[in-house]
This record gives structure tokens, sequence and C-alpha cells, in this order.
């Protein structure tokens, strides 16, 4: 009996705690994966799960040979992955998670770009500004804008990402330009609802803060476009990344203001799970996404009319 095929089997039972459930992810019966695990566990000399009528759950046993069980079925995909290298075969599923501005703004052209390349690599690409979680909902690579804490992941920097606050040349006519954080006006404040009020150290990241916290704002919204569009028209003052912006600061309809709070850069990632070796297909797409915006990123590269 394979005992690759015993191994999977007690993963899918393990990670869906049902038999049926994992014979459907298995595609195969309930009969041939109750089988699989009896065998392992013969095999083995332990019980690994406890039946219930309605769940299975894994023994101290059972949790002990799972981490084995993964480990073993990681390192042999890992061996296929790295001798497909020398058939040539970049090809296959490539599974990515990006944010929905950046994406709609810059990620397109490098994709078109990438298949041609690659044309046997199918890109499904699911747009999300939530922090998503590259293991659990089967990502091969999440692009993540912030600071990355630490993790058992891997995090390549592929871009810095510039924070600038700025608003439209009539809203500074009318409300002034502001010389210190205090100055603003906390209910013109457009703010991100993603926003990560971080470095804690910034004076401006303070005072942005104390506003969400205790004020109410001009506008809220998870899109920076949608900010960036109402700053543009005169609602209020945005903080905003520059790949957002970039373009109406070129074009004079917002104003860079308070430059000497510029908070400190975020950086744009490309994160997946540590590997030793990682598949043909995400290995090359990071190698593409390496240096492809430039350094400066091209989106940095404007001067204010």
């Amino acid at each position: 009996m394979d005992r690759l095929e015993l191994l999977k089997a007690l993963l899918a039972v393990a990670e869906e705690g049902s038999f049926t459930r994992a014979a459907h992810k298995l595609n195969s019966s309930n009969q041939l994966v109750s089988k699989y695990v009896s065998e392992l566990e013969s095999q083995l000399s332990v019980r690994l799960f406890n039946r219930t009528t309605r769940r299975v759950h894994l023994t101290e046993a059972g949790q002990q040979a799972l981490l084995h069980a993964r480990r073993i079925l990681e390192s042999y995909a890992d061996m296929e992955n790295h001798f497909s290298q020398y058939q040539g075969a970049i090809s296959g599923r490539l599974n990515i998670s990006a944010p929905v501005s950046f994406s709609t703004l810059h990620l397109a052209p490098l994709l078109q770009s990438f298949k041609q390349h690659y044309p046997d690599v199918c890109v499904n690409l699911e747009l999300s500004d939530r922090k998503v979680d590259v293991v659990e909902e089967g990502f091969d690579v999440v692009l993540r804008i912030g600071h990355l804490k630490d993790s058992s992941l891997v995090a390549k920097k592929i871009a810095p990402v510039r924070l600038v606050m700025c608003a439209s040349p009539s809203y500074l006519r009318a409300n002034g330009v502001p010389n210190q954080p205090e100055d603003l006006n906390a209910e013109h404040f457009l703010r991100y609802s993603y926003m990560e009020f971080e470095p804690a150290n910034s004076q401006l990241i303070q005072v942005l803060k104390s506003y969400a916290h205790s004020k109410p704002s001009a506008m809220v919204a998870n899109n920076g476009e949608v900010l960036k569009s109402a700053a543009v028209v005169g609602d209020g003052y945005v903080l905003q990344p520059t790949f957002i912006v970039g373009e109406a600061l070129r074009q004079g309809q917002l104003i860079t203001i308070l430059d000497d709070f510029e908070v400190e850069p975020l950086g744009l990632y490309a994160v997946y799970p540590h590997r030793k070796l990682v598949a043909p297909k995400l290995r090359v797409f990071i190698d593409f996404l390496s240096g492809y915006f430039g350094d400066p990123p091209y989106w940095d590269q404007f001067d204010q009319v």
C-alpha cells in the first residue's frame, strides 16, 4: 500500500474532522480513507483518532504523527517541484492574494508581462485588503503592505511604500496650510478603515489615532482610491501611499502637507510559506516581482506642479 496515501488520509481527516469530508477532499470514498487510516494505525501500533458519531479527534499520538506526516508530504512535494525544473516545467496554478488598489493600479501590467514569459502558469488572483492567512486559505503567495511582524512565513521586500499627507489646493485655500499635526481639523480626516496607526512614536500618527478614536471623520472607507477622489474635490485631507496619490500629485490635484512629519515608509512584501525548496512557478514569480517597480518605485518619481 502506498505509504504517501496513508499520510494524505491522516492529514485530510485531521484537517476536516470527518472521514466523509476527508474523502470528498481527496476525491475518494469514505471506506477507502477509513481503510488507509486503519492501516497506518496498524503500521505504527498506535491509535491516531478517537471516533464519535459526529466527529473524530486526534489522540496525543495522532498529533505527533500529524507533525511527521506534514513534514514528509511537504518534503516530497519539494522534491517533485525541484526536479520538475530540469524538465523545463514552469507551469501550474499560482494562487495570489493582493491588495485591491495596488493591484488595479500597478499589478495588472506585471501579470500580463509575467504571463508572456510563462504562458503555462495559470494565475488565480484574489483581491482583498484584509489580512489573509496564506497557509489556511491555500495561497501560494500573498502581497502585503505594512510593517510585518515575525512569523514562520518567508517575507521578501519588493518595494518601499511611502505614505504622504495631502489635500487639494481648494481645501488648503479654504482651511489654511497646517504647520503642525495638531493644526489639522479632526472632522476633515478622510480615514482608511484598515489603517494601522504605526509607528507609535510618530507625532502625526499619534494625532490621527486620537482623532480616529475620539472624533467623527469626514469619511471612512476601506478603499484608498475613493478617499483620494474625495480629497481631490476638497472634502478633506488624506494619508495615503504614493502609489495611489502619485498621479494626483503630479497633476497638482493634490499637494503634500506636513512634509516635516512624514511617517516611516511601509513595505510591499511577498509572503509565502517557509520551505527550503519552493515551487518553480512561485520562484520565478518572486524573481519577476523583484526589481520590477524600480528603485525608487516609478510611482515615487514625480515632481509636483
